[in-house]
């Protein structure tokens, strides 16, 4: 039986993966418990809870992590120290970030993604092949829309679709990423990879990447309508990753894309 443990386990998704693991929709794993603010943990919870990440690390065979880069940064060496795996979600890292978590995946499994979405994850594959295929006559847009309480703009998933279709084209993403737009700013450059942002009320996550040519345009589109979705992808790559040896994985490498 493989014992999962949940960081930030009373937040928006660490709340449904606690939900999903207990319910017993899914065979060979139980909830090793999960961590959360001192003040946050209920008096008459059912499940472990710890303030102390360190003790829910030494108890769990994985744990998943949808919290801050901030609490993200201390995980991945945590991981790496207990050797547990890690199935990373969290959004909003740094170049120095990302090149922390290939160091920590030396040390265990850790499968990082910024989206655990089936079809986001199709659509990362999609638009690999789309951008190498029609190159830059096509000028590429991407429009993603979340809720009001998402804190980072755009959204990783965003800028992961942006950098598929930069490396697909043989661009450094960092020298074509137009992250938003206002006043004057004179004509669109060729090869630029734009983005515009949506926040409003409940909206779960939609993401659609515009390829635009001269007299036509190719959409591809992502909508989620219920964030159970991050869950169950979550575990699948849970369980994907206690058969693999230590390395860093993407979701990609779960679904075999």
């Amino acid at each position: 039986m493989m014992k999962i443990g949940i960081v930030g386990c009373m937040g928006r998704i660490g709340s449904l993966l606690v939900e999903e693991i207990i319910s017993k929709k899914h065979d060979g794993i139980e909830l090793a418990g999960g961590t959360a603010l001192q003040e946050d943990i209920p008096d008459n919870s059912n499940f472990f809870i710890t303030n102390n990440p360190d003790e829910l690390f030494q108890r769990s065979d994985a744990i998943i992590d949808f919290t801050t880069p901030e609490a993200s940064r201390k995980h991945i060496w945590m991981a790496a120290k207990y050797k547990k795996i890690l199935i990373l979600a969290t959004t909003g890292f740094n170049t120095a970030d990302e090149i922390d978590i290939a160091k920590a995946s030396k040390e265990t499994t850790i499968v990082y993604s910024a989206n655990f979405s089936i079809a986001v994850n199709m659509l990362f594959a999609l638009v690999e092949k789309t951008a190498a295929s029609l190159g830059q006559n096509f000028d590429i847009e991407i429009i993603e829309a979340h809720h009001k309480h998402k804190i980072d703009a755009p959204s990783g998933t965003a800028i992961a679709l942006g950098k598929e279709a930069a490396t697909a084209r043989g661009q450094n993403f960092e020298e074509v990423a137009v992250l938003s737009r206002e006043g004057n700013t004179g004509a669109r450059k060729n090869g630029e990879i734009g983005f515009s942002t949506i926040r409003g009320s409940d909206i779960v996550g939609e993401h659609t990447v515009y390829f635009l040519g001269d007299g036509e345009r190719l959409e591809l589109k992502q909508q989620a309508t219920n964030r159970n979705l991050y869950a169950k992808g979550a575990i699948k790559a849970a369980l994907w990753a206690r058969e693999q040896k230590s390395g860093l994985y993407s979701m990609r490498d779960v679904l075999g894309l």
